[in-house]
Parts: C-alpha cells; structure tokens; sequence
C-alpha cells in the first residue's frame, strides 16, 4: 500500500499568531506545536484533527515558496500531504508514471517528516507532498 491516508493539509497565512487564535476558535481546540523550518524559512503550526492534521505556514523570509505564494494568491489552501510506508520507492514509482518531483531525495521536514513534493503542473494544478514519519 503506497498512499495510506491524508497526513495534513497544508495553509498559507501571513500571521501565525492571528491565524492561531482564529483556527482555535474554528476549531475548538489548542495549536499542539509550533516549529520553525529553518531550511524552508517558514514557521508552522499544527491542529489534530482526528487523523488530520492543519499545518499553518508563516513565512519568515521573503524568499520562502510561502511568501511568493502568498503574494501570488494570497493566503489559503497551500499542499495536501499524504502519508506513505516508504517515500523513496513512492518518488521512483511516481517519477516512472511521468509526475515531476521538486526534489530528487526526500528533504527533512516539519513534524519529524521526511518530504518530498510533486509540480502542480503534473498533478492538475495541486501541490502535492508526500511525507513519512522520519525514523530516529
């Protein structure tokens, strides 16, 4: 099984501290961490819910993929991430189906993950991540 569920759902916003308060009253519930992404320049901020996860995305460098974004579209719907048993043979697999891959190994991501992430040009306009839980 290759794709096992969807891990979270990715959201752009401008301010992590107002974003938080409003998803906390949308959601009922407290942020359960927050986590800068140094490599990435973004900090995040994640929501449980149920088996999903809403990962809140700040930028913190104007030339973070979060702020050009945001200046492109504005904030909202960013990725929708989805867990896979092994994202190494998921990136040959899709990368053999014609999908374009943003990078040729998996990156360390947020929330112990390694990532990887497919083009929206090959997946109808929707950024796609891929994640596993890193192995410590």
């Amino acid at each position: 099984m290759a794709f096992l569920r969807v891990e979270h759902i990715g959201i752009a916003i401008k301010s992590l501290e107002k974003s938080n308060e409003l998803f906390e009253k949308l959601f009922g519930k407290e942020h359960y961490k927050v986590e800068k992404v140094e490599r990435e320049g973004v900090s995040t901020s994640f929501f449980q819910l149920g088996e999903t996860k809403i990962e809140l995305l700040e930028a913190t460098t104007q030339e973070s993929a979060i702020s050009k974004f945001i200046e492109k579209k504005g904030e909202g719907i960013h990725h929708i991430a989805y867990e896979v048993d092994d994202i190494y043979a998921e990136m040959k697999r899709l990368e053999s189906e014609g999908f374009t891959l943003l990078s040729q190994e998996p990156k360390t991501g947020a929330d112990n993950k390694l990532i990887c992430f497919l083009h929206p040009k090959s997946t109808n306009g929707v950024l796609v991540e891929l994640c596993q839980e890193r192995k410590s």
